[in-house]
């Protein structure tokens, strides 16, 4: 068995309405910062897993971004995994 280090990345979906980052884009309007556009927010979580082999990690990252990291009507995610 191996370790890894897994990161995922979630992000809303283009089409879908961030008001977060809608805030987050005036507030820094607001403070002066008027060069910044499209403020999307989203979320990182990184976390190690123990698995046989590099493709069978990204397997498992795979279904747990799935089925509970990631919404998939709302966001979409990518991965990276590494050999720790």
């Amino acid at each position: 068995m191996e370790k890894f280090i897994a990161k995922v990345t979630v992000m809303p979906q283009k089409e879908i309405l961030d008001p977060q980052g809608k805030a987050v884009q005036q507030a820094l309007n607001h403070i002066g910062i008027e060069q910044i556009e499209n403020v999307r927010i989203g979320k990182n979580i990184e976390f190690e897993i123990m698995a046989e082999s590099l493709e069978l990690a990204k397997r498992k990252v795979d279904e747990a971004a799935k089925k509970m990291l990631a919404n998939p009507i709302m966001e979409f995610y990518q991965l990276d995994i590494q050999t720790i």
